[in-house]
């Protein structure tokens, strides 16, 4: 069986971008390809610049997340006051000015932002093929000691508990996902819980084992009261723009029975 590794991501506040519609950029219930490429590269400390290593690591990523904890929805509303001589750094790391002419500047710059307040999100991935360099070994190293400060989503979601909560051997990722939630139940390890957030979970997972909802590849058909999506998560990092699909399975994943106490 292949290892896959577990991160749990317990932050005040988390951000899995969608797509930007004008001004307002939204966000997704699972974080993406994309997403997780980036939280990778910033362990690694490979840079924007590093297009091509980039997308080698996404083209390589088989993962997929479940919600322990869904949190709440929140809308941040940011404005700010930009002048004609205001410069700022780009993506590609030149520094840019501004044009237009003075009337472009008389009204503020305004933008909504979404963001999961309190959400408790599980992720299992794999690397494939897994000799390849970063190998999950070489990634794990990575998480544990990073080359920047990691962050869940944007800039300002910094994550309250170390990310890594293990390695598990599994056949797929559903199978990891699965061993993931069995093992935050049972408070193994890294898996535990912190205390306030134990408390608040008292009624509901992991105490209820109730189901939580999750996706992960399509590798298989999907089952009852499971749908298959195509989604867009990934991103060109060469170019600097998302595009293409993948197929996905929505669910939910109860804790195995043995794990509630129950005769399997």
């Amino acid at each position: 069986m292949p290892d896959h590794l577990v991160l749990l991501l317990d932050a005040p506040l988390s951000a899995f971008g969608g797509e930007i519609i004008d001004a307002y950029g939204v966000v997704r219930d699972f974080p993406g390809r994309s997403t997780v490429t980036g939280l990778l590269a910033n362990a690694l400390g490979y840079g924007r610049a590093d297009g091509t290593r980039l997308d080698r690591l996404q083209a390589r990523l088989v993962l997929g997340s479940a919600r322990l904890a869904e949190g709440r929805r929140m809308r941040d509303f940011q404005t700010a006051r930009l002048g004609a001589g205001d410069r700022g750094w780009t993506t590609r790391g030149r520094v840019e000015g501004r044009s237009g002419g003075a009337a472009t500047y008389d009204s503020p710059h305004i933008r909504y932002r979404d963001a999961d307040a309190d959400a408790l999100v599980l992720i299992a991935f794999r690397l494939d093929p897994p000799a390849e360099s970063p190998t999950l070994a070489e990634v794990e190293g990575a998480l544990d000691r990073p080359e920047r400060p990691l962050f869940v989503g944007r800039k300002p979601c910094l994550p309250s508990r170390p990310l890594l909560a293990g390695c598990v051997a599994a056949d797929d990722v559903r199978a990891a996902l699965e061993s993931g939630l069995a093992a935050c139940a049972a408070g193994e390890g890294r898996f535990r819980l912190h205390p306030s957030r134990a408390r608040r979970e008292a009624d509901g997972w992991p105490r209820s084992a109730r189901p939580v909802r999750a996706q992960w590849p399509a590798d298989r058909e999907p089952g009852e009261r499971e749908r298959r999506l195509e989604i867009c998560d990934e991103r060109d990092w060469v170019v600097g723009v998302h595009g293409g699909s993948r197929g996905v399975i929505e669910g939910r994943l109860s804790l195995p029975a043995r794990s509630r106490g129950e005769t399997p």
